[in-house]
């Protein structure tokens, strides 16, 4: 029995995706503005978008094993409340309901975020899961230009709570969609009955055949049975070993697998580069660019065009890149041209050079991250929540650091573009390493 793609669920899913990043960066454009309406400083503005990232590194594990527990009661309890954190927002027109909205919806953000890979493995078959992947990762992108997009639009003090609704209106609409398409389980959920059909209507067991091999058993761990031999499960089946009856343990035995597999942990360590020059250029992009002559508004458009561009390149070339086999060479050539457009940034600063190099880091840099996921939900099974927890975790952590080292340089532009080149090309001989063990996986998921 074959068993289709469910594509309502993926759309429900992008749009909390999009919710998340919507509530995150409601103020990134009207920080002055802001400031003067709730009477606190600009630093304190700053807080409202620094609260996810600084809970995103303590809750992204924690986030990781719930989802790998109760996927669908986590991921709807996520997109609750994300929409409940931007209903306390409109309390009270002051900075400490905005705090306390921001808050709420930054503990909902990893499980949102984490739970890329799980939706797709779960509704979507297996050739469609790097669409899906793509796409979800695309309207992550695609919700900070919603943002960047009102706050162009709500630029005065007296409009800042008609944003906010607008905001709200989003996050509960895509909250009730997203309840909806996943209150059944996918159908390619182990919690699906049709999985163990399905399963079983492949591959029957007779009494002479050994029975599948369990993450106990298998030679090579958990991370092998989730995408096994050929003989031990179809391309089709649910994510490790759920044909078995021995699916991967929740909990720390999640933590343990997707942490003790040696290419997670290097997917892990590739992540926080690319995550740290991106969160770094968004950052102080405008302030470095700033004694070069560009306004404050052409830095901002720049900024908007960059995340286009990443959310055009997250939505198309990740495709591409998988169907031709090609991840390790996305990953340095996304690298190394981020490295040339931070020296060219660091040579020649001007309104003309912000815009090419600047889109160009946010067409190729951006889709690596799509890009890692899919390996990752290839390579987990079960586990993908957690894995994809430590991706992300990994990603913010190297976005703190990465904006800490360039916010100190800040007032040297030309060494701050620098570091962020050297930071992109020390990944480079990682990404390139990658290439052996992607085509392992590839030969073990083939059936």
């Amino acid at each position: 029995m074959r068993m289709r793609s469910q594509w309502s669920a993926i759309v429900g899913y992008s749009l909390v995706g999009a919710a998340t990043q919507l509530v995150w960066l409601n103020f990134a454009g009207v920080t002055t503005v802001a400031a003067g309406r709730y009477g606190v400083s600009e630093s304190a503005i700053g807080w409202l978008a620094q609260v996810f990232p600084l809970l995103y590194v303590v809750l992204a594990i924690p986030c990781g094993l719930l989802l790998d527990r109760w996927f669908r009661g986590a991921l709807i309890a996520g997109a609750l409340l994300t929409a409940l954190g931007a209903l306390v927002r409109l309390i009270g027109d002051d900075f400490g309901w905005l705090l306390a909205g921001q808050i709420l919806a930054s503990i909902a953000q990893p499980l949102v975020l984490n739970a890329v890979t799980g939706i797709t493995g779960r509704y979507l078959s297996a050739k469609d899961r790097p669409t899906g992947i793509a796409a979800g990762t695309a309207s992550i992108f695609a919700g900070m230009v919603i943002a960047f997009l009102l706050s162009a639009i709500f630029t005065t003090a007296s409009s800042l709570p008609t944003m906010l609704l607008i905001t709200a209106i989003f996050c509960v609409l895509s909250a009730a969609v997203l309840t909806l398409v996943v209150r059944r389980p996918g159908a390619f959920d182990p919690a699906h009955p049709a999985t163990t059909i399905a399963y079983f209507d492949y591959a029957p067991l007779t009494p002479q055949e050994d029975p599948p091999a369990t993450a106990a058993t298998h030679p090579d761990g958990p991370a092998a049975i989730a995408h096994g031999d050929a003989a031990a499960a179809p391309t089709d089946a649910p994510a490790a070993s759920a044909g078995s009856g021995s699916p991967l343990p929740p909990g720390r035995g999640a933590l343990a697998a997707a942490w003790g597999d040696p290419l997670i942990r290097r997917l892990c360590v590739l992540a926080l580069f690319p995550f740290g020059v991106f969160v770094a250029m968004s950052t102080f992009a405008q302030a470095l660019l700033e004694p070069a002559g560009v306004t404050g508004g052409t830095a901002s458009t720049i900024l908007l065009v960059n995340v286009v561009a990443g959310v055009v390149g997250s939505a198309t070339i990740p495709i591409l890149v998988v169907r031709r086999h090609a991840e390790s060479t996305l990953l340095v050539v996304s690298l190394t041209a981020t490295a040339a457009a931070c020296v060219l940034l660091a040579l020649a600063p001007g309104v003309l050079t912000g815009f090419v190099a600047i889109t160009l880091i946010g067409l190729l840099l951006l889709p690596a991250l799509p890009i890692v996921l899919e390996l990752v939900e290839r390579r987990t099974g079960e586990a993908e929540g957690t894995a994809a927890g430590l991706i992300w975790m990994a990603g913010n952590l190297g976005g703190l650091v990465v904006a800490v080292v360039v916010g100190l340089l800040v007032d040297h532009p030309a060494a701050a573009f620098l570091v962020m080149a050297a930071i992109a090309l020390i990944a480079v001989p990682g990404a390139r390493a990658l290439r052996r063990p992607i085509a392992e996986l590839r030969s073990q998921s083939q059936p």
